[in-house]
């Protein structure tokens, strides 16, 4: 073929090519299309309130729309204070031994970098040392026994999203509305619910508690001392200056900055704000089984894809795992719900936690007994109690065996470790701190991990 005849040919050719190609895309578009409608609709048809925005979290300093405590309203002022407060290693200044004071912080056992929890199987705290990446190489200070150490029983939960949580800890015992309205007669049984009588929300009550359960100090030499005078003038000019720089006004402050650290930047977030791209085809399919057929919305359903149920599962406890540190089996915290109602049909029941920044640390639920979502799907598909202290018979009625495809489990995984991971929780760490010194943690070993020595 020569001259004008191949070049006729070769325009009807590419004419050809681009209108299959063409084709070809619409089709790929009707068929994303499809499948956000999908999801939207499904999302939709399970919202508590029937509409898929229902999970659309605000910005961080949209504050009228952040669930706060009437009683401790959020204001620029307390958000900035709260977020200086939290890491700061210089009001660790109650240390069970010499060689802890000012090593440590509340976010020593909360990293951003792990999702706002401990980097390893159990936070430690005061008579912690080092940090490594995200907090998984703290280890016990030698100055210290197990029994001096600042450890928690079970893992502390994440802090993202904290504002939509009604009841705090895994048996939901601070706070007095919610989970909690009618067991005024056990607020008083022991010293750390009683502080439910003040009548603050949940986590401004379980924060009264800590900062004095945590080791910490502030006090108004403090506060002269880093340079914090200013913002709690501007924070707490209702209270007399005799009790304005306390623990209990810091206590207010922390709870005001963690009702700020919102997982807005997740991709599920952006999706839900109209971004269609902002998940992949398999994130979506995942998001489709999540709040459908893996049933994981049943208990997973307020905006933090948490809720204020408790449910056994049967997963070991703490006092379980091979490297937990002042391991109790009698503890409290091991029966869960039952814990604080001491009602037998309480017992093993965990709360249902949020689900944000998973991927960020490799341990799941309360006994950081599992290391991977992977191993988290299985066992919740599987509905077999592992612990031998919880019987088949107390498992959660809502914990019925499933089957799904590998493809599937993929699928459901890549949700939830991609599409409802916000990649940059680091924005809610400050850029100094008061003291001037290392944070979130100060002892030797982590000023050299963390590079300010």
């Amino acid at each position: 073929m020569k001259g004008p005849m191949r070049i006729e040919f070769t325009k009807i050719s590419i004419l050809i090519f681009l209108l299959a190609t063409m084709s070809c895309s619409d089709d790929k578009l009707d068929i994303d299309a499809a499948l956000d409608n999908e999801l939207y609709d499904k999302i939709a048809s399970v919202s508590p309130n029937g509409e898929a925005n229902y999970y659309s979290l605000p910005n961080t300093n949209q504050y009228d729309l952040i669930p706060q405590d009437v009683k401790n309203p959020m204001t620029s002022a307390k958000v900035k204070l709260g977020k200086f407060l939290f890491f700061e290693t210089g009001i660790a200044l109650d240390a069970q031994k010499p060689s802890g004071m000012g090593t440590y912080s509340c976010s020593s056992c909360h990293v951003p970098e792990a999702g706002f929890r401990p980097g390893r199987m159990q936070g430690i705290a005061d008579g912690g040392m080092g940090f490594g990446e995200i907090g998984d190489h703290r280890i016990m200070n030698d100055d210290y026994t197990e029994s001096d150490l600042d450890v928690q029983s079970a893992r502390p939960l994440s802090l993202v999203n904290v504002a939509y949580v009604k009841n705090t800890f895994w048996n939901g015992q601070f706070g007095g509305g919610g989970a909690n309205e009618g067991t005024e007669h056990l607020w008083s049984l022991r010293d750390d619910t009683k502080r439910n009588h003040l009548g603050y929300e949940a986590l401004e009550t379980q924060n009264i508690e800590g900062i004095n359960a945590h080791r910490l100090l502030v006090n108004k030499e403090i506060t002269d001392e880093f340079g914090y005078t200013q913002l709690f003038d501007e924070s707490f000019s209702e209270y007399g200056e005799q009790f304005r720089y306390s623990n209990f006004t810091a206590s207010l402050a922390m709870s005001a900055y963690l009702r700020s650290i919102i997982s807005y930047d997740a991709p599920f977030q952006h999706w839900l704000k109209g971004n269609d791209d902002a998940m992949t085809n398999d994130e979506k399919k995942g998001a489709l089984l999540f709040f459908g057929k893996a049933k994981c919305a049943s208990c997973h359903y307020n905006q933090n894809l948490g809720s204020n149920e408790f449910h056994a599962l049967g997963v070991n406890d703490m006092d379980q795992h091979i490297d937990a540190l002042d391991k109790n089996p009698n503890d409290r915290r091991n029966y869960g719900r039952g814990g604080f109602t001491m009602k037998e049909e309480d017992m093993y029941k965990f709360k249902v936690p949020g689900i944000y920044n998973m991927k960020d640390t490799p341990f799941y639920f309360h006994g950081s007994s599992k290391t991977s979502l992977k191993d988290v799907i299985e066992y919740k598909l599987n509905a077999e109690p592992e612990n031998i202290r919880v019987s088949k018979n107390k498992m959660s009625y809502k914990l019925v065996k499933t089957t799904l495809t590998d493809t599937e489990k993929d699928q459901l995984i890549s949700f939830l470790e991609n599409a409802l991971r916000d990649p940059s929780l680091e924005r809610y760490k400050p850029d100094f701190v008061g003291s001037g010194l290392c944070y979130p943690n100060n002892d030797v070993v982590s000023q050299i991990d963390l590079g300010c020595n």
